[in-house]
């Protein structure tokens, strides 16, 4: 198993962005991305840090493996 990275919040929407995901809208720190083919929806929190558990569901959420998001990176 792939090592997680330490990222931003902003920096895991950039990289979502490239596998078609987009801004639904933004609640307080947290942004909702989703994407129409095939349907996912995901909830970002806007932090310098993400938790290694809360990216962890955020790229299982978003149907991606490990590995595939560190390539986006």
């Amino acid at each position: 198993m792939s090592k997680l990275p330490n990222i931003s919040g902003k920096d895991c929407i950039k990289t979502l962005s490239k596998v078609g995901f987009y801004e639904k809208r933004r609640e307080s720190s947290h942004v909702i991305l989703r994407r129409d083919e095939p349907f996912a929806q995901v909830v970002i929190p806007d932090h310098k840090e993400l938790a290694k558990g809360t990216l962890r569901a955020i790229i299982r959420d978003a149907d991606l493996s490990i590995e595939a998001f560190i390539n986006l990176l």
